[in-house]
C-alpha cells in the first residue's frame, strides 16, 4: 500500500493538479490548431500553385514547345516545399519534369477533366490540375452587344500538370511546435510548483510543527510545547495542545506517584504473607540459597530449621478458619518478639513456618529453636469462651560446606520436622543422613510419589484370590474370591500392597487408591454378569478406614450403587477390625445403607486388635476373617490354635462364618476342618491369578 500523503503534500497537490489539467488541455488545443493550420497552409499553396500552372502550360502544350515547359516548371519548382513538376499530354504521354517524383499515368486514373484533384500520401501530397483549351466563337454579323454575350464552346483536355510537394518540412514544423509548447509547459509547471511549495510551506509548517508536537507528547515527552505562532482557529489550537500537555504532565506527575506507592506495596506483597506480614516461601527460598552460597563458597554456618503447629487443624477445623488466622497472626508477633538481628523468619503456608539463623552453630540453632518452643507452648490462645493450648513440632538442619540444594535443605527439615511429630509433638529433631526414621520417611514419600504417578498413567490393576470352603464342597452356582490390587511398575513388574499400602495409609491417599478399585470391581462386575459363565462370583473387596471416613467416598459408592442396583448381591465389602472399632457408627451406618442394595460385609484381621471380642457383637457383618498372623502356625502352635478355635467358636455363637487367612499348607487345611471353620483362603487353596483368567478357570 502507498505512503499516505502528507498535508503539505496534499496542499502542494491541490495546487498543482488544476493547473496541471488547465495546461495540459491548452497545450493539446494549441498544439492541435497549429498543427492543422500548417497542413492547411501546405495545401493551400500547392493547390494555387497548380492552379496557376494549369493555364501557363496550355501554350507550350498545344505547341508542343518544350523548352517553354521547361522554363515554366523550373520556376514552379523554386517554391519550398516542391519537390517536383511534370507537364502530361491528354494520352498521359510524359512532356516535361522538373525535379523527383514518383508519377502516375493520369490518363489511367481517370481524373476530372474541370478541377484539380489531390492524392495524399504520408510524406508527400500529388496534385493533377487539367490543362485545357476554350474557344469562342463569334459572329461578325451580331450586333456588337450580341457578340460580347456569346455562349463560350466547350474545353478540350490537352493535358495536366503534375505537382509534388513534401510534408516533411509541415513535419518538421509540427514537431518543432509541439517541443516548444512541451517546453512552455513545463516552465509554467515549475514557476507553479515553485508557487505551490512555497504556499503550502507557509500554511503547512505550523500545522506540521504541531503534528510533531502532538506526536512527541503522544510518545510521553509530555514536557514538549507548540510555539504559538497562528491566530484564529489555529492559535486556539496550538494553546489548546499546550493546555493539554500540561494538564497531562501533572497527571503523569500524580500517576507516577502513585504507581511508585503501588509498586513498593506489590514487591513487598511478592516477599512477604498478607496474613502474618513475615516473608513468604519465595521469598525465604531466595535467602536460603544465599545463605548456602556463603557456607560452600565463605565457609560459613547457618542452621534452618522447619516448624509445624501441633494443634492448628484442631482449632481451624472446631472454631473456624477465621479463628486459625487469627492464631497464625498472634503467634507470627509472638515468634518475630524473639529474633535476634539476623534471623528470618517465614510463614510457608498454611500452619508451617521456616527460621533461618545465619552465622550460628546447630547448638545455639538448637536452643534458639527450644526458645521458640517454649513460647508457643505457654502461649494460650483465647477464642470466645474457648481457651486452647498449642505446641510446635521442629526439624532442624544444619548448613555448611557438605549442604547440597536449597531445596533439599528444606526437604531435610521437612524430614526432620515430621518425625518429630511421629515421636510424640511439641519437640525438636535435628536431621541426620543416617537417622532410620527419617530413611522410612523418605522412602514413604517415594511410595507417595510413585502410587500418584501409577493413579495418573493407570499403572494398577486387580488379582484375584479364591476364597474356598474348608471341606471341598464348593458352594452350588457361586464362588467366592477375593480382588487383590497390584501395582504395576515401570519395567512392568508387579509391586504386592505390602510394599505401598503402608504410605498410602500415612498420606491419606488410600481414598483414591479404594476409589479405583471400586470402580474396577463395578465395571468387572457388569462384565462377569453379562459373560456366558454359569457360576456368579460374589467379589470381596477391600476397604480402608479412610476410605469409610471420607463422606464423599461413601456417597460416590451409594450413587453408583444405585445406578446399577443388580450388582449389590455381587459384592463383598472387607474392613479392617482397627478402622471399624474406630469408627463404629459411621461403618454401621454405611453397611445399613449399603444392605439395602444386598451387599454383604466381612470383618477382615480380625484378632489383631485385641479388644475385638468386646465390640464384635456391636458389627452387623456377615463373614469373619480370622488373622492370618494365628493361622499359619496353628500346626505347630498350640497357643494359636486355641485363638482360631476360640474366634470360631464366638463367630458362630454369633451367626457368623469364619474365614481363615494365609492357609499355606495342606496340613493348616486339614486342622482348620477339624476346627470347623467354614472358608479357608491361601496358596494352599489357590494362588492369586491375573484378573482376566477368572472366567477362563470355570
Amino acid at each position: 500500500m502507498a505512503p499516505a500523503l502528507g498535508i503539505r503534500g496534499r496542499v502542494i497537490g491541490l495546487t498543482l493538479v488544476p493547473v496541471a489539467i488547465i495546461g495540459v488541455l491548452l497545450l493539446f488545443q494549441l498544439i492541435s490548431g497549429k498543427i492543422d493550420d500548417l497542413d492547411r497552409s501546405l495545401r493551400t499553396r500547392a493547390v494555387a500553385i497548380a492552379r496557376q500552372l494549369a493555364p501557363a502550360a496550355e501554350y507550350g502544350v498545344a505547341s508542343g514547345n518544350v523548352e517553354v515547359l521547361e522554363t515554366l516548371l523550373e520556376k514552379a519548382a523554386i517554391e519550398p516545399d516542391v519537390r517536383g513538376v511534370a507537364v502530361f499530354a491528354d494520352n498521359g504521354q510524359w512532356l516535361a519534369q522538373v525535379g523527383p517524383g514518383d508519377w502516375d499515368d493520369p490518363s489511367r486514373r481517370q481524373l476530372s477533366r474541370d478541377q484539380i484533384q489531390q492524392i495524399e500520401y504520408p510524406d508527400r501530397l500529388v496534385y493533377y490540375a487539367p490543362i485545357t483549351r476554350t474557344e469562342v466563337a463569334v459572329d461578325d454579323f451580331s450586333p456588337v452587344g450580341e457578340r460580347l454575350g456569346a455562349a463560350a464552346s466547350p474545353t478540350r483536355l490537352l493535358g495536366w500538370v503534375g505537382l509534388e510537394v513534401s510534408r516533411s518540412a509541415t513535419v518538421k514544423s509540427q514537431r518543432d511546435a509541439i517541443v516548444r509548447s512541451l517546453l512552455i509547459l513545463l516552465a509554467g509547471l515549475s514557476v507553479s510548483f515553485y508557487l505551490a511549495w512555497r504556499i503550502g510551506r507557509e500554511i503547512t509548517r505550523p500545522i506540521l510543527a504541531l503534528t510533531h508536537t502532538v506526536s512527541r507528547i503522544g510518545e510521553g515527552h509530555l514536557e514538549e510545547r507548540v510555539v504559538q505562532s497562528g491566530q484564529a482557529e489555529l492559535g486556539v489550537l496550538q494553546r489548546g495542545v499546550n493546555h493539554m500537555a500540561a494538564h497531562l504532565q501533572e497527571m503523569q506527575g500524580q500517576m507516577q506517584g502513585k504507581i511508585d506507592q503501588a509498586t513498593a506495596r506489590l514487591v513487598y506483597q511478592a516477599s512477604h504473607d498478607a496474613l502474618t506480614g513475615l516473608i513468604n516461601r519465595r521469598e525465604f527460598e531466595q535467602r536460603l540459597e544465599r545463605a548456602r552460597t556463603s557456607a560452600l563458597e565463605q565457609g560459613r554456618e547457618h542452621a534452618l530449621c522447619y516448624m509445624d503447629l501441633d494443634q492448628f487443624k484442631v482449632i481451624n477445623d472446631s472454631c473456624g478458619h477465621a479463628a486459625g488466622d487469627e492464631l497464625l497472626r498472634q503467634l507470627a508477633l509472638l515468634l518475630k518478639g524473639k529474633l535476634r538481628e539476623r534471623d528470618m523468619l517465614a510463614r510457608l503456608g498454611g500452619d508451617e513456618f521456616a527460621l533461618l539463623l545465619e552465622n550460628c552453630s546447630i547448638d545455639d540453632a538448637l536452643e534458639v529453636a527450644d526458645v521458640f518452643r517454649s513460647e508457643v507452648q505457654r502461649f494460650r490462645f483465647k477464642w470466645g469462651d474457648r481457651i486452647f493450648a498449642v505446641g510446635i513440632s521442629a526439624g532442624m538442619v544444619a548448613i555448611n560446606a557438605d549442604s547440597g540444594t536449597a531445596a533439599g535443605l528444606m526437604s531435610a527439615a521437612d524430614a526432620a520436622c515430621y518425625v518429630a511429630k511421629d515421636r510424640g509433638r511439641n519437640q525438636i529433631h535435628l536431621y541426620e543422613r543416617r537417622d532410620a526414621d527419617l530413611v522410612r520417611h523418605r522412602g514413604e514419600m517415594q511410595w507417595v510419589t510413585r502410587i500418584q504417578r501409577a493413579l495418573e498413567e493407570n499403572r494398577l490393576s486387580l488379582s484375584w484370590q479364591e476364597i474356598r470352603r474348608t471341606n471341598a464342597a464348593p458352594e452350588p452356582g457361586t464362588r467366592h474370591v477375593e480382588l487383590l490390587l497390584r501395582m504395576v511398575d515401570d519395567d512392568g513388574g508387579e509391586i504386592l500392597p505390602m510394599a505401598f499400602i503402608p504410605a498410602a495409609e500415612r498420606y491419606s491417599i488410600m481414598p483414591a487408591l479404594d476409589a479405583w478399585v471400586v470402580e474396577e470391581t463395578l465395571r468387572l462386575c457388569k462384565r462377569y454378569l453379562k459373560s456366558a459363565c454359569e457360576v456368579q462370583c460374589l467379589f470381596a473387596v477391600n476397604l480402608s478406614g479412610a476410605s469409610l471416613k471420607d463422606p464423599t467416598f461413601r456417597k460416590t459408592l451409594l450413587a453408583q450403587l444405585q445406578q446399577n442396583p443388580d450388582l449389590g448381591p455381587h459384592l463383598c465389602f472387607e474392613i479392617t477390625e482397627t478402622a471399624a472399632l474406630g469408627n463404629l457408627g459411621v461403618v454401621n451406618g454405611f453397611i445399613d445403607a449399603m444392605r439395602g442394595f444386598g451387599c454383604s460385609f466381612a470383618l477382615d484381621d480380625f484378632g489383631s486388635g485385641l479388644s475385638s471380642f468386646t465390640y464384635l457383637k456391636n458389627l452387623r457383618v456377615d463373614y469373619l476373617k480370622i488373622d492370618g498372623a494365628f493361622v499359619r502356625d496353628i500346626a505347630t502352635n498350640a497357643t494359636d490354635r486355641s485363638m482360631v478355635e476360640a474366634i470360631h467358636r464366638i463367630g458362630h455363637q454369633m451367626g457368623l462364618q469364619t474365614v481363615a487367612e494365609y492357609v499355606e499348607s495342606e496340613e493348616i487345611l486339614s486342622l482348620l476342618r477339624e476346627i470347623g471353620v467354614d472358608y479357608a483362603q491361601g496358596s494352599a487353596v489357590r494362588r492369586p491369578e491375573p484378573i482376566d483368567t477368572l472366567c477362563a478357570r470355570e
